[in-house]
């Protein structure tokens, strides 16, 4: 496979600092490395430019960076589009969750029947009226469906979006009021960790490729590390304990890759300040890895 890294150092989204350093400790991590001794082909592509405005923006705070993130996201989704146009495989390298939005809306460009599987803690489902922090990286998900600001939600340009009926969740265990509403009106499967503690990941795994995979033209991925443990992965800006383990984070990915259809990843939150010894970043390039195609036999 000809894989292209896009780093996008953001941490507006998250209003908390160290995440833009992300993209650094996962290529620290040696993600090229890894995936070229797997037969791959890997250019790195270097990181998109992002601006740390004075304030947050004529928005205020309950819309954070809101126009900065609308204008990385938007160079996100021609950087991802453009990769996909020579043929390769983006992987995008965060960076807080909001960069998702520009990612998916690259590969929408290409593949409009999208199928999306977001391995998360969170639902980032959120909108302005219902976000308790104001933080774009909890509305990613809704802005890639189409709900929210119309800056978000414009992104992927005209009524192009990804289908909630084509999207599933795995590994929640935080969701906010107005979340667990939207995933309802809007049909989303959402495999939480009571689901995975009762069905087993093998289980959940294929009922998810089985929604992200009914009509589509591929799927896309968007990891977001804490939806590890934070025994597993402690370097990342919101940690909720109670998810999964790194094995079960493995058979999620090795089933992903026995598909043959994941065609786009971004991979997120990964934040150095917070971890210990880049614990976070190479438990990222482990999953990338597997995703990609590394078996234990």
């Amino acid at each position: 496979m000809n894989i292209s890294l896009l780093g996008v150092p953001i941490d507006l989204g998250a209003d908390r600092r160290g995440v833009d350093m992300g993209p650094s400790a996962i290529r620290i991590a040696q993600l090229k490395e890894r995936l070229e001794r797997l037969g791959h082909e890997v250019r790195d592509e270097g990181d998109v430019e992002v601006r740390r405005p004075p304030d947050y923006g004529e928005y205020g705070p309950s819309l954070k960076y809101l126009k900065e993130i609308a204008r990385v996201c938007k160079t996100v989704r021609r950087r991802v589009a453009d990769i996909m146009a020579e043929g390769r495989f983006p992987l995008v390298l965060g960076g807080d969750h909001s960069l998702a939005i520009g990612s998916i809306a690259g590969v929408l460009a290409h593949n409009p029947r999208l199928g999306v599987i977001w391995f998360d803690a969170h639902g980032d489902l959120n909108r302005a009226e219902t976000s308790p922090t104001g933080n774009i990286h909890g509305m990613s998900l809704a802005a890639a469906l189409g709900v929210g600001h119309p800056l978000l939600v414009s992104i992927a340009g005209g009524r192009r979006r990804a289908d909630p009926s084509r999207t599933a969740i795995v590994g929640a265990r935080s969701l906010d009021p107005g979340e667990k509403e939207l995933i309802r009106e809007l049909g989303i499967r959402a495999f939480t960790m009571h689901d995975i503690d009762r069905l087993g990941m093998g289980r959940v795994m294929e009922e998810a490729i089985a929604v992200a995979s009914d009509g589509t033209d591929g799927i896309h991925l968007s990891l977001d590390l804490d939806g590890l443990d934070p025994e597993h992965a402690p370097g990342v800006g919101t940690p909720v304990v109670g998810g999964m383990t790194y094995r079960e984070g493995h058979l999620a990915m090795e089933m992903l890759h026995e598909t043959g259809r994941v065609v786009s990843a971004d991979v997120v939150e990964v934040n150095p300040i917070l971890d210990a010894m880049n614990k976070t970043g190479k438990a990222a390039v482990g999953l990338v890895a597997s995703l990609l195609g590394e078996k234990i036999l």
